[in-house]
């Protein structure tokens, strides 16, 4: 693909998204936030209409908030979708989408190197319920849509967590959608910006708002984005009986940085590739897994590409010693933020086998994941060859 990112349809998206609340009576430029946690009625009919369905109006912060369904209202735009729920974290979103349309009994079709803790939710809840997880290889096209027959649901990551493999999203949909099998794909890689799942057929989006879309590293939020039946259902199923709503505070922090999002990606596609490419080209590393540089039919969904990906040392590197002799690049989990951060694979690899998604699918224990933040991509580099140098055996 081409490797300068296509802003044009998210441009015109962001700008209708971002448009100043209209029905906010001050006109203030910033949405306000409302921090209540109920809302008050003027008259018993009015009350009624509320139950009975008649009227939107909120009652309780917990089900709806003005501000929550401000921001609800700007990812459906972003994604192309009809309706949109917020949830206080990554995982509360990924939990009630899978809750809501799953049943004892039933059977999903997940990615081998899926997010760790979805992993975790697979094996220790899902499975107590008696719901049958089948892990496949996602980047076999074949073997996916091969599988499908029988499942409920098929759950997706475009790339997936530490190794970044691919998915083509378009066959798995289309083939899904013959079978009546619910397709979800975490999104939060590519934002909104760089991938549209909904517009290649798939069902259901998900975001871990406290990545790129809230990118100061101060917000933990989640969002799942689709149609109105879709939505309705986690809303009726799930959502209010949970209790994983978002607050409004941590809603305006997602907010502000939406107006945002497109300058910040712009830096983490051209500085991730940067750093990438000196990456690909140093004897410390053997082998670096970027999408750029796939040639899995997968990659075809996307107009650009995040800034987070991993790099395998070459055997002459000694991990530890690696990290420990970054200065720039710190190390932490999570990502999307300003910080340029590395997780070893190995530290990581010390987790109890039977819920280390890392051991269960071979991660190899010289694989580091590298976010690279908001820094000058020559500054990390120089920060990644000093370390190499310092670890070298």
């Amino acid at each position: 693909m081409n490797e300068t990112p296509r802003f044009d349809a998210f441009d015109r998206a962001i700008t209708n998204a971002l448009m100043p609340v209209r029905d906010d009576p001050f006109n203030a430029a910033v949405p306000p936030i409302y921090q209540t946690s109920l809302f008050l009625f003027d008259s018993y009919s009015e009350l009624e209409d509320v139950f009975a369905g008649r009227s939107t109006k909120p009652i309780y912060s917990r089900g709806d908030n003005p501000t929550v369904k401000l921001l609800e209202r700007r990812i459906a735009e972003m994604e192309g979708a009809e309706e949109a729920r917020a949830f206080s974290s990554g995982m509360g979103a990924i939990a009630a989408a899978v809750f809501a349309f799953v049943k004892p009994g039933d059977r999903i079709l997940t990615v081998p190197h899926v997010y760790s803790d979805a992993f975790r939710f697979f094996e220790k809840v899902l499975k107590r319920f008696g719901v049958v997880v089948d892990y496949v290889d996602g980047t076999d096209t074949e073997k996916m849509i091969a599988a499908l027959p029988g499942a409920t649901l098929a759950y997706l990551e475009n790339p997936t967590s530490m190794v970044f493999e691919l998915q083509d999203l378009t066959a798995i949909a289309e083939a899904a959608r013959r079978q009546g099998v619910l397709t979800i794909v975490d999104n939060s890689w590519a934002t909104p910006l760089f991938q549209n799942p909904l517009h290649v057929g798939i069902d259901l989006v998900i975001h871990a708002a406290s990545k790129y879309l809230g990118g100061q590293s101060d917000t933990v939020a989640g969002l799942v984005a689709g149609s109105h039946a879709l939505i309705g259902r986690i809303n009726s199923e799930i959502y209010p009986y949970t209790g994983a709503k978002l607050a409004p505070f941590e809603v305006w922090l997602v907010l502000r940085n939406l107006e945002t999002l497109p300058l910040r990606m712009r830096h983490h596609h051209e500085a991730g590739l940067e750093v990438a490419s000196w990456l690909k080209s140093a004897n410390a590393v053997e082998t670096v897994m970027h999408p750029a540089f796939s040639a899995h039919p997968g990659k075809k969904t996307f107009s650009g590409f995040g800034g987070l990906f991993s790099f395998e040392v070459a055997d002459h590197i000694d991990v530890a010693s690696f990290v420990d002799a970054l200065r720039l690049v710190r190390i932490g989990v999570s990502w999307g933020g300003p910080e340029s951060l590395v997780v070893p694979a190995k530290a990581a690899l010390s987790i109890s086998p039977e819920t280390n998604v890392f051991a269960r699918f071979g991660v190899s224990d010289r694989t580091i994941r590298l976010n690279v933040g908001l820094h000058d991509p020559k500054s990390v580099i120089a920060d990644l060859e000093q370390a190499f140098s310092a670890a070298a055996k």
